[in-house]
């Protein structure tokens, strides 16, 4: 299930976020406004993954996951500037989205981890 869902939602996230991205870049939002945008953007797949009868989990599984791809290079270049390796980066990131899930939705942390971690590297490489 979240393979198919990833090939629905990151080419979906992937095309509204760059415009949204561009839109950051050439000075038309500032943080507040992208980090709002951005906020809105996921909530917006988010109901349209409802409305398709997706649960709510695997519409969160497959947005977290998302996120975590298409945020995969600004990741690794903030961990070269740290100065750390960027498996560690990542996958504090990872864990931290694998912890929104278990708070939010009836999935444990660990298993939770596991399938962000398999579909990062499936789709992040």
């Amino acid at each position: 299930m979240a393979t198919q869902l990833m090939d629905i939602v990151l080419p979906r996230l992937a095309k509204r976020l760059y415009g949204k991205v561009q839109r950051y870049r050439a000075g038309e939002l500032n943080d507040k406004q992208f980090a709002s945008h951005f906020a809105s953007l996921l909530q917006k797949q988010y109901v349209w993954l409802a409305r398709r009868g997706v649960s709510e989990t695997d519409a969160a599984l497959a947005i977290h996951a998302a996120v975590l791809v298409l945020t995969r290079p600004g990741l690794c270049a903030a961990a070269t500037e740290m100065g750390m390796p960027a498996e560690l980066v990542e996958a504090k990131a990872i864990r931290n989205a694998a912890a929104d899930m278990a708070e939010h939705y009836s999935v444990d942390v660990n298993e939770a981890f596991d399938m962000l971690s398999d579909i990062v590297v499936r789709y992040g490489t």
